[in-house]
């Protein structure tokens, strides 16, 4: 098992950040696909057409996210903690993500960096 964290500065505050990450409405702008997501903690979600899905853990308003990414009955599960902080032009958007299988992680790299952060920062910058 791997874990990865990363930071990636997005041109718009906390707040707007983390709504983009919680509004289905939003987050249908920027990945183009119909989600499932509610700020229920304990609700499942489902992003990218079913690419993305787990469990929402817990959150705290334009502050963090915790959720539970799905890897069939893997144990531990992996978990993905978003956190906002602000910064001089905008969110410095810290990501978190454990217990990611050693066969996907190099996938899972790739689809943040050139996938869901890229999407984020494009709808942003638009």
């Amino acid at each position: 098992m791997k874990d990865l964290k990363f930071y990636v500065k997005i041109p718009a505050t906390p707040e707007e950040v983390y709504r983009a990450l919680t509004i289905p409405v939003s987050i249908q702008l920027w990945t183009g696909c119909e989600p499932q997501m509610s700020e229920v903690p304990g609700s499942e979600f489902n992003l990218y057409d079913g690419n993305i899905v787990g469990r929402n853990l817990s959150f705290r308003t334009n502050e963090e996210i915790v959720q539970e990414w799905y890897f069939e009955d893997q144990d531990p599960p992996s978990i993905v903690t978003y956190r906002f902080h602000s910064d001089k032009k905008g969110t410095s958007l810290e990501v978190r993500q454990t217990n990611i299988p050693d066969e996907v992680f190099e996938e899972f790299h790739h689809g943040w960096e050139n996938i869901l952060i890229r999407d984020l920062l494009e709808f942003f910058e638009e």
